[in-house]
């Protein structure tokens, strides 16, 4: 039976916000979660990429940039490995001027090229750099995912026992509840956020997941997804359920539709 991981991302980690991963397995319509862990570093990071398969991770960071964007910022874009290639070349600085000035020349309310998975997912560009700073997301995790040799679901063949997906689980957890569930600001840490994370585990439990899958998790795991007021546990959770969806609908394209952008990607259950 294939390891499946889920992964709440961050793109500068460290031990007081590390990436947060969920690991479990599916059995039939059940998405067992075996155990949470806390990556406070790159190498760690890392370390999780390379470990043998079979596994499917469902991963949440854009895998790719809108194809408007790379046309407009004259970026190589033959395929997705020559953006991420070009990408890892260039310093933390000037990805972010070059983003910076793509932005510049668009006109107010349209400064961000969307792909047409954000359009289906209603998740923010690629492109963005603050709030949330999706776009440098994208920057650290897609060339480690390239490195690592990952395949890359409809955008990159590499081991075909290690898979990755693109998760938000953001688009799970609206499905469940418009409320506000996390927050990173302590005084924004409220009850009824709180209980917006209890209403959100009791629907993954009770089956309400594309498919019907349902989340299955001990009790004290189900305590400490509630009290995680950042709510990185239940992100990690939640990719993880992405991520049995992913493997349900199987190779070679684990649910992207057949006409999805192979330069930009897709968003698991979108």
């Amino acid at each position: 039976m294939s390891a499946l991981i889920g992964v709440d991302f961050t793109s500068a980690p460290r031990p007081v916000k590390p990436i947060t991963v969920a690991h479990g397995h599916l059995d039939g319509d059940v998405v067992h979660l075996g155990h949470l862990s806390a990556l406070p570093d790159w190498p760690s990071f890392e370390a999780l990429l390379h470990t043998p398969g079979p596994w499917l991770g469902a991963f949440d960071f854009p895998f790719g940039l809108p194809r408007e964007g790379l046309t407009a910022l004259g970026w190589p874009h033959a395929d997705w490995a020559a953006v991420v290639r070009h990408v890892a070349t260039l310093s933390k600085a000037d990805f972010r001027a070059a983003l910076d000035a793509d932005r510049q020349r668009r006109p107010m309310g349209a400064r961000y090229p969307h792909r047409r998975t954000d359009a289906a997912a209603r998740s923010h560009s690629p492109m963005k750099l603050v709030n949330p700073p999706v776009g440098l997301m994208f920057f650290e995790g897609a060339p480690r995912l390239l490195t690592a040799g990952c395949t890359i679901a409809g955008l990159h063949m590499g081991d075909p026992q290690r898979i990755a997906v693109e998760a938000y689980p953001g688009l799970l957890a609206r499905r469940i509840t418009r409320a506000s569930y996390k927050s990173d600001t302590r005084r924004k840490q409220s009850p009824e956020r709180q209980a917006a994370r209890q209403d959100i585990i009791a629907e993954l439990v009770a089956g309400t997941a594309p498919d019907g899958l349902r989340l299955a998790m001990r009790p004290e795991q189900r305590s400490r997804l509630i009290a995680d007021a950042r709510g990185d546990l239940l992100d990690a959770a939640l990719a993880l359920v992405q991520a049995a969806w992913c493997a349900r609908h199987g190779s070679p394209r684990f649910g992207m539709p057949a006409d999805a952008d192979p330069l930009e990607g897709w968003i698991a259950s979108a």
